[in-house]
């Protein structure tokens, strides 16, 4: 089989495409053929170095979509359609970008559909993110508002889509003003152009704060983004898009403003129920929900792939099939 492998960290050009095995499943494992699979940040963060526990060579890749080959244990059938994510995958043991990926049966996720795989393949880890920042880390409520930082990432895109679905009022950022078009054709309802400091232009329009907000940019973001939100309003850190995930010397009652809840979400497959996975890709096929994919590449067209989301340019997901 073909796969990508990052033999040490470097640029985009240190991913290699190699002939390896193809993986053998032993039982509580499933063997998947790869049809597509998206790109994410957390791989960008293992191609640079940053990402802990990661042993080398690795095929990275910490998501995947396709059919099941091989199942050992009978949990899954053969053909059956799934998706993969987390667990280890692309750090710990070899991920989704491969022709094939053995896998935990605690990763898989089955639905039905006859959406072109470049759109499937956009679905896993973006949709969980999202829809476990919005339940698990923010416990939003219809009719709320919410403040996206980053919304012209995969997840921030899929978040504002999840949102509008719950009758949410949308805030949402991006730092170029050639993205706006792509915020508000998924129904954000107010853009606005990050310079460092958007909470003055959140409480122009909502004086007390929004009730929740998400954080995708990251610790450098994080103390503006806690300024725009309503005493016992929620903001969960979920992303770091500027690489920086830390706070130095963090004094909770110098850096909180009153009353306002900081929580975080990490996530796992665990956190995507079947049913919310088939209703979206159902929701997709009828036209009442849009996956945002921005970019479809070719297997051999990975460096390529990388470079691009590297640079920031991204409108949505970056999607590779095989």
């Amino acid at each position: 089989m073909r796969a990508v492998v990052l033999t040490a960290p470097g640029p985009a050009e240190a991913l290699e495409i190699r002939e390896l095995p193809v993986p053998r499943p032993n039982p509580g494992w499933v063997l998947v053929r790869v049809k597509a699979f998206g790109l994410n940040r957390s791989e960008l963060h293992t191609r640079l170095g940053l990402a802990d526990g990661v042993t080398f060579p690795r095929v990275l890749g910490i998501e995947a979509t396709g059919v099941v080959a091989e199942c050992p244990g009978g949990e899954f059938e053969a053909g059956q359609q799934v998706v993969a994510m987390m667990g280890g995958m692309g750090r710990t043991f070899d991920g989704g970008y491969a022709e094939y990926t053995c896998v935990p049966v605690s990763q898989v996720i089955a639905f039905e559909s006859d959406l072109g795989w470049d759109v499937l393949g956009s679905l896993p880890e973006m949709l969980q993110t999202a829809y476990g920042s919005l339940t698990v880390g923010l416990d939003a409520r219809p009719g709320q508002s919410i403040l996206i930082r980053g919304g012209t990432s995969s997840v921030g895109m899929a978040t504002a889509i999840l949102a509008k679905q719950r009758d949410m009022t949308v805030f949402a950022t991006t730092r170029n003003t050639e993205k706006t078009e792509a915020l508000t054709k998924i129904g954000v309802d107010h853009v606005l152009i990050d310079d460092g400091e958007i909470a003055p232009r959140v409480r122009a329009i909502l004086p007390g704060g929004v009730d929740t907000a998400l954080e995708l940019v990251g610790t450098p973001a994080l103390p503006d983004t806690l300024r725009a939100t309503r005493v016992h309003g929620v903001v969960c850190f979920t992303g770091m898009l500027s690489n920086e995930w830390t706070v130095k010397d963090f004094y909770p009652i110098g850096y909180l403003p009153n009353g306002v809840r900081l929580t975080a979400y990490g996530g796992d497959a665990a956190d995507l129920p079947a049913d919310v996975l088939q209703r979206f890709t159902d929701a997709i096929a009828a036209g009442t929900a849009t996956a945002p994919v921005d970019r479809v590449y070719r297997f051999d067209q990975i460096v390529e792939a990388h470079a691009a989301m590297e640079d920031g340019s991204a409108k949505g997901k970056f999607v590779v099939t095989t």
